[in-house]
């Protein structure tokens, strides 16, 4: 629970952090956060001496992880930016609604039926969109993009099946490429930051690498120790804390018809937190008396 709480509390406080790497743009933190990374999930592997698992990658894992870093990379781009430019609060939409899109995913992929109060939940997020769409001017699209690309990189992450550390490895490294042009591309036409506004802020660029190891090294701790049931629980807590940083610390502007919107969602969540806890009883009810019970379980690490 200890490791649980601590990786969704660091997640949510990422909002704190994007913002001390400026001058530095979204490219390019984005660019140093993805080569970074791989180094520093490296090293991790490097001292437990986890390297058996690469034999295992085939050429369908290789594809799916791809399409995951791809996927992943525009999840993380599109939140440095939001944060980066008042918008955390709807970033933070943005994984308020994410159960929401799994669920969805689940009746258009895996054909699978909603439960009553499934359906009542999806019918307030939906509601949620279009009264935040009218607050807005527009589509919340940050926080469509950040639900979509993450329920989506969710899935393939599913099917490829590989733990979250050795999956960051390939993934980071498909990007490796792409993100050192891009890093020099930047350093060519004078438009970079690194190595140019002293040594902080280099510190914390080469940084964005461990401050996403990680959480993701204590998600994998509490992951194989408590049951999903309460990483589902526990996921609320990211995107709690980084609304409350964009409201209370960014001081973004909440007009009473956003409220509304953000309203709307929190019920949904309520509502559709409530009917799993009480399917998920009633399951392992009916397990133990010999009844067959299936569910999906939620997918509960974030992309931040």
């Amino acid at each position: 629970m200890v490791f649980g709480v601590a990786a969704y509390v660091l997640w949510g406080l990422f909002p704190l952090y994007w913002p001390l790497l400026k001058p530095a743009n979204a490219v390019e933190i984005l660019a140093h956060r993805i080569m970074w990374s791989l180094v520093a999930v490296a090293v991790i592997l490097a001292a437990g001496r986890n390297w058996a698992w690469i034999r295992t990658l085939n050429r369908r894992t290789l594809g799916l992880l791809a399409l995951a870093s791809v996927l992943i990379s525009v999840n993380w781009g599109t939140y440095i930016f939001a944060v980066n430019t008042g918008k955390t609060i709807e970033a933070s939409l943005g994984y308020f609604i994410n159960p929401l899109i799994s669920i969805l995913f689940g009746v258009v992929i895996f054909r699978e039926r909603l439960r009553l109060w499934q359906w009542v939940a999806v019918g307030l997020g939906t509601a949620a969109v279009v009264v935040l769409t009218v607050d807005y001017g527009r589509l919340p699209y940050i926080a469509l993009i950040l639900a979509f690309s993450f329920g989506v990189y969710g899935l393939l992450k599913k099917f490829a099946s590989m733990p979250s550390a050795e999956s960051l490895a390939v993934e980071t490294a498909v990007m490796f490429v792409p993100a050192l042009t891009a890093t020099v591309v930047m350093q060519a036409n004078g438009s970079a930051t690194f190595a140019h506004h002293g040594p902080g802020n280099v510190a914390l660029l080469v940084a964005a690498g461990v401050v996403t190891a990680i959480p993701l090294m204590l998600f994998n701790a509490s992951a194989i120790r408590v049951p999903m049931s309460t990483l589902g629980l526990l996921q609320y807590l990211a995107p709690i804390l980084q609304f409350l940083i964009g409201l209370y610390v960014q001081h973004e502007e909440m007009p009473a018809s956003r409220w509304a919107g953000f309203l709307l969602v929190w019920v949904a969540l309520i509502v559709l937190t409530v009917d799993g806890l009480l399917t998920g009883r009633r399951a392992r009810r009916l397990a133990r008396q010999g009844a067959p019970a299936a569910g999906r379980e939620p997918i509960t690490e974030p992309a931040t």
